[in-house]
């Protein structure tokens, strides 16, 4: 196509924003945290940070890793913590004191960890209390010379009741006694640039070694002004609560929060979403402006008979992000709410958000909206030719939002770039006339039956929609007439019987032949991810797992078959 169709759909959105008006993050949150000193911060566990104090204990963090640990410019730092108001403190303090935070899942197993330690080539990591005991088992194997223990009313001076630290971790310091060191330690402010690295955020830790996209203060920057430019009714400044369940470890719930904190909101955390009535209350608690979440979280709150209590009357923007939204789940939540799930489309490796739909939508497209602005977006097929409007392809991104590349990845960086510079996501999208974005799928999970192409996400989409179903996922299975057949895995609606043939004749209705699962298998829950996204993959392992075990059996029963045939070829010729 060659030009950005999608900006004749921008009406008052810029076409371009300036990634350099600020040098970089801490300038640009350094403004914000004079601007709205006495106004609130963060919230979370009935303690309150307001913007003075977030300043002041992000100082003396950040005075505490230059004086006490001599981190420098460029150094990696791990952060290992949940929703706790010590995370955004020890963000800034990073920032300031400007090193690189290496951004670390809490619930990783101790392989993960030691991989992703290793690589970054960390020497300091600021971790929860209750993550301990996983840090115990690898500390030996990894670089690590300082070890930061954090409770959880750590920063707000508050004694709350806290997991205690693994009595094997060996010699830790609280982040308490760094804050107090600190606070009496001169901060030497740094030179940064947009250049400078901010976060190496890990991707693919589910399987295989993951690798570290190497995020920019420049990334930052941009995609923080990108997201204002295009929601600015939802970005008022000093007027707007969000609530932030999505762990802000994880890129999406980062890049809104700083995005937030940039215009003086008031952000209240939750730590553990799955704790539905607590989650709820914080929620009637806050009477948030904003809130953001995946399809899994919105799918469960929908369900939760007081939901309907919370006064929504405030709401100006529900966020759908991380995974895709389905339409039956936004329909629910529009009808306890009063408002639509608005979805985005991001990556790690692009700051996240590459797409997102404008403040004028009004109503659930089942796209990811319009392409950010300063943003370039093109669909290639498998040959790297670029596909017509209407047609599947795989999606490149080119912009200031699109990280340098993988941290120390040469090989991974020569095959994640086409020619002329577009991060290739692996996602497989289709654009309309009006420069709208839908996700069809990932390219790793496409399911070819007879050589038709099925994207997981249209049956799930679909599925969803059957009377009884809570949630879905599909994948395929080796099939002997159609070399792939498609297997759904249902989890139903409580004190719902809804059954094998009922989801079937329901998929028949809704979908061509090709598409209707052939296999349903019920299951209480489906495996996921922290931040809520259904792990397609643990289920096809499950079923190599399977096919492997009957194999074996089959193989075992052929071996003993030749004794016993045998056995009766010999009393035959006799």
């Amino acid at each position: 196509m060659g030009t950005r169709h999608w900006t004749q759909s921008y009406a008052d959105i810029p076409a371009e924003i300036d990634a350099d008006r600020y040098a970089s993050m801490v300038d640009l949150l350094d403004a914000a945290l004079e601007r709205h000193a006495s106004r609130p911060a963060f919230k979370a566990f009935g303690q309150t940070l307001n913007y003075a104090d977030v300043d002041r204990l992000s100082r003396s963090f950040a005075s505490y890793l230059q004086n006490k640990l001599g981190v420098r410019q460029g150094d990696r730092v791990a952060v290992m913590m949940p929703n706790l108001l010590a995370f955004p403190v020890t963000l800034l303090g990073i920032m300031r004191a400007g090193a690189v935070q290496v951004n670390v899942n809490p619930l990783y197993t101790p392989r993960e960890l030691e991989h992703q330690l290793n690589d970054a080539g960390v020497e300091t990591i600021v971790v929860f209390s209750g993550s301990t005991p996983t840090l115990a088992e690898v500390r030996a194997n990894t670089g690590l010379k300082t070890v930061i223990t954090v409770a959880v009313g750590d920063a707000s001076g508050a004694t709350l009741p806290s997991p205690p630290v693994d009595a094997l971790l060996g010699e830790s310091v609280s982040f308490a006694e760094a804050l107090a060191q600190g606070g009496g330690l001169p901060l030497q402010p740094v030179a940064l640039t947009g250049d400078d690295l901010l976060f190496l955020q890990y991707t693919g830790g589910t399987t295989g070694l993951s690798k570290g996209a190497a995020l920019s203060h420049r990334n930052l920057v941009a995609n923080t002004e990108q997201f204002k430019a295009f929601m600015p009714v939802a970005v008022k400044e000093g007027e707007e609560v969000l609530v932030t369940a999505i762990p802000l470890y994880h890129i999406f719930a980062l890049m809104v929060s700083l995005s937030y904190l940039s215009v003086g909101a008031e952000n209240w955390l939750v730590a553990n979403p799955r704790d539905m009535d607590g989650f709820v209350g914080v929620l009637a608690q806050a009477r948030p402006t904003v809130f953001m979440g995946v399809n899994t979280l919105y799918g469960g709150l929908v369900q939760h008979p007081k939901l309907g209590e919370v006064d929504w009357s405030r709401l100006k923007i529900a966020i759908g992000g991380g995974a895709a939204v389905v339409g039956a789940v936004s329909d629910r939540w529009k009808a306890i709410t009063g408002h639509f799930i608005r979805e985005g489309y991001g990556l790690s490796e692009t700051s996240p958000v590459v797409s997102f739909n404008p403040a004028y939508i009004t109503e659930f497209t089942g796209t990811t909206g319009l392409p950010m602005p300063s943003t370039d977006v093109k669909l290639l097929d498998d040959k790297d030719l670029e596909v017509g409007l209407g047609q599947p392809g795989e999606i490149c991104v080119k912009g200031p939002q699109v990280m340098r590349g993988y941290w120390e990845k040469p090989d991974a960086n020569a095959t994640a770039f086409t020619s002329d510079g577009y991060f290739r996501t692996g996602d497989i999208g289709v654009f309309d006339d009006k420069g709208f974005l839908k996700i069809v799928d990932r390219k790793k999970d496409m399911i070819i039956v007879s050589g038709f192409n099925v994207y997981p996400n249209e049956v799930e989409a679909v599925v969803a929609n059957c009377p009884g179903v809570a949630e879905a996922a599909c994948i395929s299975v080796p099939h002997a007439k159609t070399g792939e057949a498609v297997k759904l895995f249902v989890v139903r609606l409580p004190g719902a019987g809804v059954t094998e043939a009922e989801v079937i004749a329901h998929c028949r209705a809704g979908m061509t032949g090709y598409k209707v699962p052939s296999h349903v298998e019920f299951r209480d829950e489906l495996p996921k991810t922290i931040v809520g996204k259904v792990l397609r993959r643990a289920l096809r392992e499950e079923e190599e797992q399977k096919m492997a075990n009957r194999k074996n059996r089959r193989a075992a029963a052929a071996a003993s078959a030749p004794a016993a045939n045998g056995e009766d070829d010999q009393v035959g010729h006799a």
